[in-house]
């Protein structure tokens, strides 16, 4: 392909990126780096028949000329990611001096928002995407051994998960855990305490979520691999078979080194999902029990007061946080491709 006709192959694709992602995340960086600026004030004396009074009020004109002045505000630099609200760099010295040991210091960290989010996002990732890939796995290899006539019946109620909307799944299983709930309920038999609440348990809270998000993503998984099944040469598994080879070494040794690749990219994508989880916890409505980064961002936004440089800086921790996830990954598909290049 000639130079000019690349150049204008990609112009489309090159200038969407440009604008809808490096623009973006330029804005959110620099925005981490400013501050508002503060009301200034002024202290006025009024006095009258029985004395005088002094009274603290805002400057609205030097405030709104301080502000057209500096639009982004005041430059803190990195002031803002290492607060308590975010790294904590003073107050995790002061615990690492302080603790007797590692446990004790972990349980300083969660005493920390950032920490305590961060806890609960990378236990959430690190275990709803292996249970997810090994669940969707399981169900493409038995979907793929069915009788044709039912594949399509089965193949439909598999992706209902997927179909559903994020927040209205979680919804719909916060109603049925509830304690008037039939997952309640159940729960509430088999442990055999009648006053056993899943949202007032904070591992229970954890449990829940994680048992959501593997529901909600393993359809994506069972998609693929599914798809990958179907370009798998049958007289392999043929000659597999013939050689004595049994179904769980044919599996092993065939399908899942077929199936390699998409495992991969499966992997990468719901790494990043996951990464980012926000709807089950707004769903659950268990802000007490678990929070995450993006439920971080949100909050930040939220409300009267719209904390838009602590939203920014936790954006690009989550944006840092994904690299460093992804960056293994990654090197390793670079690395097969360029032994197999």
């Amino acid at each position: 392909m000639k130079h000019r006709t690349f150049f204008w192959f990609i112009l489309p694709t090159a200038l969407s990126m440009l604008v809808f992602i490096a623009m973006p995340i330029v804005s959110v960086v620099t925005q981490s780096v400013y501050t508002p600026h503060e009301a200034v004030l002024v202290e006025t004396e009024s006095c009258g028949p029985f004395g005088c009074s002094k009274e603290t009020v805002i400057d609205q004109a030097a405030t709104k000329s301080l502000r057209e002045a500096e639009p982004l505000g005041r430059f803190v630099g990195l002031e803002i990611y290492l607060d308590r609200g975010h790294l904590a760099v003073d107050e995790v010295a002061q615990a690492w001096r302080d603790s007797e040991g590692i446990s004790e210091f972990i349980s300083e960290l969660n005493n920390l928002p950032f920490y305590r989010a961060m806890g609960f996002t990378l236990t959430y990732t690190f275990t709803v995407a292996p249970l997810m890939l090994l669940l969707g796995f399981l169900i493409a290899v038995s979907v793929n051994r069915l009788n044709r006539y039912l594949k399509g019946l089965v193949i439909f109620f598999s992706l209902l998960p997927m179909i559903v909307s994020p927040l209205i799944g979680s919804l719909v299983l916060f109603w049925m855990v509830d304690s008037r709930g039939i997952l309640g309920t159940f729960l509430q038999w088999v442990a055999g305490d009648p006053d056993l609440s899943v949202k007032a348990s904070t591992s229970l809270t954890w449990v829940m979520l994680i048992v959501y998000g593997v529901w909600h993503a393993a359809p994506f998984s069972f998609i693929v691999f599914y798809a990958g099944l179907q370009t798998l040469p049958g007289d392999l598994l043929e000659s597999a078979q013939i050689d004595g080879a049994n179904r769980w070494q044919r599996t092993w040794h065939i399908v899942v080194p077929h199936l390699l690749p998409l495992v991969t990219f499966v992997a990468l994508i719901q790494l990043m999902d996951n990464f980012r989880v926000f709807e089950p916890i707004v769903g659950f409505n268990s802000e007490a029990h678990a929070t995450s980064l993006s439920w971080f961002i949100f909050n930040d936004l939220g409300g009267e007061t719209r904390l838009l440089s602590s939203a920014s800086a936790t954006s690009v921790l989550t944006i840092i946080g994904v690299a460093i996830l992804l960056a293994p990954v990654l090197v390793r598909t670079w690395r097969d491709y360029q032994r197999k290049g």
